[in-house]
């Protein structure tokens, strides 16, 4: 085991030096895409390689110090570094999911609860568009269907940086919410939720739609009340016939705009409903430990009396729901990473 061990870091520098050398070779300095897959994979290499040198360098002290008896005391100090090091190295070298470096849609809708449950789901957008703004994406939204009380029946928006979907993946979904609504005049704890559901935004050469299978409606966009919001339709609805997928969009004046953004969503929509294809029949078992992250799984309890927040997939709880929903979910974020990749090792 040490030896295959040994083995894959000497791969890892031997990969890491090649694709430093690539990023110097002026054919893929001037082709722009081949130039960004190759700083990506670049930047994803970094980490693993700097913690590879970090092990081999405690490694070097702990055997160093076996061998010398003014030293000795340093040695259970130096093994424990060097295991946590070890830990932390297998731990950034399992293969990343292809999709994590690319943009995200997500799509909020709410659940059992009426109005409260509608005002819950413009919460979590909230702390979903706060939580991107301070890891320094950009969010657009796409299409949002508002009620009379001030939330969402539903609203979606696209999450823009390098990175955005391994981080923005874990939201996927049931969030339960158990809070006073402010019309509560008893002062009772009510249970509402909401349903996330997450897909990296897909590029259109990955995904191959036949404008054939597409049913495109034109009609007049309406708002929370039923009223029309302008005199022309703008508003698109595409069917995606062989699948059933509908996208509808209303929130731009222009119909072609509408239409760009739902021919997006529906894209990101086929593209994730492949890649959970081919999950399932890669890892049914794997799925089934760890839940899908699909919209009837329960992930989370945000509990506003106890200002306690819940992920059930890890069992980890904190104590601090009021920056959480101000968009301080980094430690959850990092936990679940953690966990996952703890499990493609067997672990």
């Amino acid at each position: 085991m040490a030896a295959d061990f040994d083995n894959l870091i000497d791969e890892l520098g031997h990969q890491y030096l090649e694709v430093q050398a690539r990023m110097s070779d002026p054919s893929v300095y001037n082709d722009h895409r081949e130039a960004a897959e190759v700083g990506r994979k670049l930047k994803e290499l970094e980490g693993p390689y700097k913690l590879a040198q970090e092990w081999k360098a405690a490694r070097e002290d702990l055997v160093a110090a076996r061998d010398d008896a003014d030293l000795k005391e340093l040695v259970p100090e130096l093994e424990e570094r060097t295991a946590r090091l070890e830990e932390e190295l297998r731990l950034s070298m399992v293969q990343s999911d292809p999709a994590d470096h690319k943009d995200v849609i997500l799509e909020i809708r709410s659940g059992e609860g009426g109005d409260e449950a509608a005002l819950w789901a413009a919460d979590l957008y909230r702390m979903l568009t706060r939580y991107a703004e301070r890891r320094g994406f950009k969010v657009e939204e796409l299409e949002a269907s508002p009620n009379d009380g001030g939330g969402y029946k539903q609203i979606s928006f696209a999450i823009k940086g390098d990175g955005a979907y391994s981080v923005f993946k874990w939201e996927g979904g049931g969030h339960r919410v158990q809070r006073v609504p402010a019309t509560e005049s008893q002062g009772r704890i009510h249970t509402s939720s909401a349903t996330v559901a997450v897909m990296p935004e897909a590029e259109e050469v990955e995904v191959d739609i036949d404008p054939s299978d597409l049913k495109i409606d034109v009609y007049r966009s309406t708002g929370p009340g039923g009223q029309s919001v302008n005199t022309t339709d703008s508003a698109v609805r595409i069917t995606h016939v062989p699948t059933g997928v509908v996208v509808s969009m209303q929130d731009e004046k222009s119909q072609l705009q509408n239409k760009e953004k739902a021919m997006r969503v529906l894209r990101a929509r086929l593209y994730e409903r492949q890649r959970a294809e081919q999950r399932a029949e890669l890892d049914a078992t794997r799925r089934s430990q760890i839940g899908t992250g699909e919209r009837g799984t329960k992930i989370r309890t945000y509990n506003f009396p106890e200002n306690r927040l819940t992920d059930h997939r890890i069992k980890l709880t904190a104590h601090q729901l009021d920056k959480i929903l101000q968009g301080e979910l980094d430690d959850f974020t990092a936990a679940l990473t953690t966990d996952d990749r703890r499990r493609a090792l067997g672990d």
